[in-house]
């Protein structure tokens, strides 16, 4: 039987259904903390120390969660997943992908590179040139959102609606990180979730926010949507331009009708998006990465020559 690590400090539901699925699949998995985890350059031992792994390297690591920290801990963290790679270990998603997606001014970049439509963004470090941008933008009619440079699930998020709320534009560790609002079609507030697995958009939802935030962590609504050709397409060249095995995209369909994308996740969450829609998610993830990944990296077998 093989195995298969889980990088996370919190498996929760998410880590259970990982687990139960790749069971099915005939694979046992382990909980591991990246903080466990050690680079041994003496010769002694695995290059990479995995608790639980230290006789024999897994399979593939799955990457459900990276800590937080500094600077100096983070890049550690991906130091880690670079080296399993480098290694020969499949890693889903890797170093990489998580670098892209983490550090929203790269996310908004690579989106605009690849000349894919997203909210008009400026990321910069001079305090008064990002209040001489959000004062022009509101001045011109827009609505500025101000975001960390790392985060997820809304925090740390603002809107800037008014003259008098740039008192609250605050900077993220000396960085700023502007985005136009974008008004969503339609009533109130929502966005769609689309989950694409190798190169395939296979669910979506639309996530009803209480506020402008249409967090489900911050008790967003979530409804089934079927996915159209556009969209489908749309979230696929988002992944592809993260180059990433797995992602949430996040889009915006306009008042004018066009569809936005807002953030790439390279570790995304689905328990809300199954709740909505007939599928077993963990399922196919487990089916791509054991059957693109773990079994098309292992060596063919020789045959006996008598």
């Amino acid at each position: 039987m093989g195995c298969i690590a889980i990088f996370t400090d919190d498996p929760g539901w998410h880590g259970k259904q990982l687990r139960l699925a790749l069971a099915r699949r005939g694979y046992r998995s382990e909980y591991v903390s990246l903080t466990e985890c050690k680079i041994n350059l003496d010769g002694s031992g695995m290059p990479v120390y995995i608790p639980g792994f230290e006789l024999a390297m897994p399979d593939a690591v799955f990457v459900r969660g990276v800590p937080g920290g500094s600077l100096q801990e983070v890049v550690f963290y991906l130091d880690i997943l670079h080296a399993l790679k480098i290694m020969g270990i499949p890693v889903y998603n890797d170093g990489h992908a998580v670098e892209r997606s983490v550090d929203k001014g790269m996310t908004s970049f690579l989106l605009k590179h690849a000349r894919l439509k997203t909210p008009l963004t400026w990321v910069l470090k001079d305090r008064s040139s990002a209040l001489a941008i959000a004062e022009q933008e509101l001045k011109n009619g827009h609505c500025v959102i101000s975001k960390p440079l790392f985060g997820s699930q809304g925090e740390g998020v603002r809107r800037i609606e008014k003259t008098t709320d740039l008192f609250w534009l605050t900077s993220s560790n000396g960085v700023y990180y502007l985005q136009r609002f974008v008004d969503c079609e339609g009533q109130g507030y929502s966005d769609i979730r689309v989950f694409v697995v190798h190169g395939k958009a296979i669910a979506a939802m639309r996530r009803r926010g209480k506020s402008w935030l249409n967090n489900v962590a911050r008790g967003a609504k979530c409804e089934q949507i079927i996915l159209d050709s556009e969209l489908s397409e749309l979230a696929i060249q988002a992944t592809h331009a993260l180059a990433m095995d797995y992602a949430g995209v996040d889009v915006i369909k306009d008042a004018e009708g066009h569809y936005n994308v807002i953030e790439v996740n390279s570790i995304p969450a689905w328990k809300g998006l199954e709740s909505v829609c007939d599928l077993n998610i963990a399922d196919v993830l487990a089916d791509d990465l054991i059957g693109r990944c773990v079994n098309q990296s292992k060596p063919p077998l020789q045959m006996a020559v008598s």
